[in-house]
């Protein structure tokens, strides 16, 4: 089959890009949580964006460079899988080393697939990218995990003084912001990225979780992401800043966020994390998460 690239232009195209990964949800990693994603100031450069169409105009496959999170997002429609993956990563290694002196880059780039994806880990090794799950002591795997107990959520109550509430808009952004870079030792959060999840279509105030401290700062946050048509949820990000950590804090906004998913009927509610070794695996692992799929990570390194 012919594929045709083709420049990436907008809302438009992120529509056709979260279709084609909700066609084939079983094989993609990230589906119900795309609005987040792309959301990212990876795209305000249309070309960290690559775009794969047949001869009948359909999407084939696409992939983006997200540079917050040093990663190649991509999708495939099966039916051109091992051609599309090479060319995808093809694509995205003379991307890198064009982007390498822009704020957009990165001396490492990672690519997920699951474990049992032959074709795509063939793809990857042969491309140069080199497997984490077994490099000594900085290992690195992921999961996916689903929730489909139909057991309400135990809430868990904070101390009192502490407010569990939806992030009160874009006046908050900026507090949400500080929280999210001091909570993941980063500042690939922006003002810009934030505001952008609130004006997406697929956005839900009241499942944008923040629990306010007694002086009225940001402490935690759980933002859940919701699918009408499949009744699906997805927790994407969850965290809590170290100072009130020992509070739970971050059990208590994932708890609701949670509640709030089941209460719009989700049936199932997906999150990926770090793998067994992991402090928010068995949070997740607490609430009656269990693991559907075993993620391994792939590397390479890129010289300047």
């Amino acid at each position: 089959m012919k594929l045709f690239p083709r420049p990436f232009s907008g809302e438009a195209d992120k529509h056709r890009m979260a279709a084609l990964a909700r066609e084939f949800d079983p094989i993609n990693l990230h589906v119900i949580d795309l609005p987040y994603r792309l959301s990212s100031w990876a795209l305000d450069d249309p070309d960290n964006v690559g775009l794969w169409f047949n001869e009948y105009n359909q999407l084939a496959g696409w992939a983006v460079l997200q540079s917050p999170f040093w990663t190649i997002d991509y999708v495939l429609h099966p039916s051109v899988e091992a051609e599309m993956l090479s060319k995808i990563l093809r694509w995205a290694s003379e991307r890198v080393y064009k982007i390498m002196d822009t704020p957009f880059g990165r001396p490492t780039w990672f690519a997920m697939v699951f474990e049992e994806q032959a074709a795509r880990i063939r793809a990857l090794e042969a491309a140069g990218f080199q497997c984490q799950a077994n490099v000594g002591e900085d290992s690195w795997s992921k999961v996916l995990m689903k929730r489909s107990n139909p057991v309400p959520v135990k809430l868990y109550q904070p101390r009192p003084g502490f407010k569990v509430r939806s992030l009160a808009g874009q006046e908050e952004v900026q507090a949400y912001v500080e929280l999210h870079q001091s909570v993941f030792g980063s500042r690939n959060m922006t003002v810009g990225w934030r505001t952008r999840t609130l004006q997406h279509p697929a956005y839900r105030r009241d499942l944008d979780v923040v629990v306010e401290a007694p002086d009225g700062r940001l402490a935690a946050f759980c933002i859940c992401w919701f699918d009408e048509e499949t009744c699906s949820g997805h927790v994407e990000p969850l965290g809590c800043d170290e100072e009130f950590r020992a509070q739970a804090l971050g059990r208590v906004a994932l708890a609701e966020g949670l509640h709030r998913l089941q209460s719009l009927g989700a049936k199932e509610i997906y999150v990926e994390t770090d793998n067994y070794r992991s402090t928010a695996f068995r949070l997740y692992e607490s609430f009656d998460f269990q693991v559907i799929q075993n993620v391994l990570v792939y590397r390479k390194d890129y010289e300047g």
